[in-house]
């Protein structure tokens, strides 16, 4: 996809915005000399923003409109680090729920529906992102945040919930649970909207099927609004994402140069008209593809693919680079097991060693399951991992994001 004269003309807007701020990324276009762009050729040649400028600017080193005109903040969910703090206007708060509303009516969702929000607030972008876009639906929310299943499944009959926001890992979390309870037929959900974490087709497939619902994954990341940046439409994967709100690239995460589209590679994103903590070229290490093309459903909105991983969850054992989503296509080739799976890599007796832990049922010979996985990973990646396998049930289930990888080596 290359740049309008339109996205032009919004880029310069947001650049001159940045210098007058005299931001981080104000400052570094004062240093290259660029004080607007008239090409494709000239964006490409503006710098890059990572998160680690992001963190430098705390706290609030990344307001670019006058603090009078910042009605709220919000942060990065990371865990390790400086947190990430972005400030956000008036519009830029209505600009989101714009967005999220595209997205809950891609997904055929109105404002009849009744949508049980089950992902955090506060800090966090993912609740409050998903209630504004409902409230600007019109539709009813039941804004439950996090935990507590017992409740989330009372409200989810006594108010006949039809939508459900959430994690994977919760809504796995919530289908196990209702099969468990037998009250699959006192719930009315119809749809599921997706976000937050990468998710493989096997645990797509289970939540489909055991809560018999349509499901959508929606895009976003709190430096860039939060989650609505982005969904799939009905019966596909690819994700429309709203080019009149952000511009995106893909480029190659070693050389950082434009790829062509259909070609994987780091997603990289610009604000047009964000005020607050407006963005320029920010790389988000998210792996996917520009589809181009048409999308049979008639929205001109351009697509991206599934998000495939990201340049930073590589792991690297015995020498050898091992990404999640390769252990992911393994597991998902058997039939036997289910869609969970964790991964623990540790240091024993001067040498790396990978243990996967995998779920099956006691209906099959473990011992044999066990040495076919063992066998395919290692035809796919070099090495003999030790392949462990558990009940139906054993391994964590996550309210929020659920830990595929732990590496133990630097514990």
């Amino acid at each position: 996809m290359q740049i309008s004269e339109k996205q032009i003309e919004l880029v310069n807007s947001r650049i001159q915005a940045l210098e007058k701020a005299g931001s981080f990324y104000g400052k570094k276009l004062k240093e290259a000399g660029i004080t607007e762009i008239h090409s494709a050729e000239d964006f490409e040649k503006l710098p890059f923003s990572e998160k680690s400028d992001l963190r430098d600017a705390y706290p609030l080193g990344l307001m670019t409109a006058p603090e009078e005109e910042i009605v709220r903040i919000h942060s990065s969910s990371g865990t390790t680090g400086t947190p990430v703090i972005i400030p956000y206007t008036a519009k830029d708060v209505d600009d989101w729920a714009v967005m999220f509303k595209r997205c809950y009516e891609t997904a055929g969702i109105t404002n009849m529906d009744r949508i049980q929000i089950t992902p955090g607030y506060g800090l966090w972008t993912a609740g409050i992102g998903f209630q504004n876009g409902a409230e600007k639906l019109g539709a009813m929310v039941i804004p439950m945040g996090p935990g507590n299943t017992d409740k989330q499944l009372q409200m989810m009959q006594d108010m006949k919930s039809t939508v459900l926001c959430s994690t994977s890992s919760y809504a796995l979390l919530l289908a196990e649970e209702i099969e468990k309870r037998g009250i699959k037929d006192k719930i009315h959900l119809k749809k599921g909207v997706i976000g937050s974490e990468r998710w493989s087709d096997k645990m797509r497939e289970r939540i489909h099927n055991e809560l018999g619902i349509e499901l959508f994954d929606i895009y976003g990341l709190t430096e860039i609004y939060g989650p609505g940046i982005g969904i799939n439409c009905p019966g596909e994967t690819a994700m429309h994402y709203w080019d009149d709100f952000i511009y995106l690239e893909i480029i190659d995460p070693v050389t950082g140069k434009n790829l062509p589209d259909g070609e994987i590679g780091e997603i990289v994103i610009t604000t047009l008209v964000k005020e607050g903590a407006p963005l320029i070229r920010y790389r988000t290490h998210d792996l996917s593809r520009i589809v181009p093309g048409k999308c049979k459903c008639g929205r001109c909105y351009p697509r991206i693919d599934i998000i495939m991983g990201r340049t930073d969850d590589m792991m690297k054992i015995k020498g050898v680079n091992v990404f999640p989503s390769q252990i992911e296509e393994i597991i998902g080739s058997f039939d036997e097991i289910s869609s969970e799976y964790q991964i623990r890599i540790s240091h024993l007796d001067g040498k790396d060693t990978m243990r996967i832990y995998v779920e099956a049922s006691g209906d099959h010979n473990w011992a044999d399951l066990s040495r076919r996985i063992a066998e395919k990973v290692k035809g796919r990646i070099g090495f003999t991992p030790i392949v462990k396998i558990v009940e139906i049930g054993v391994l964590p289930r996550s309210m929020k994001k659920t830990a595929r990888v732990i590496d133990e080596r630097y514990d």
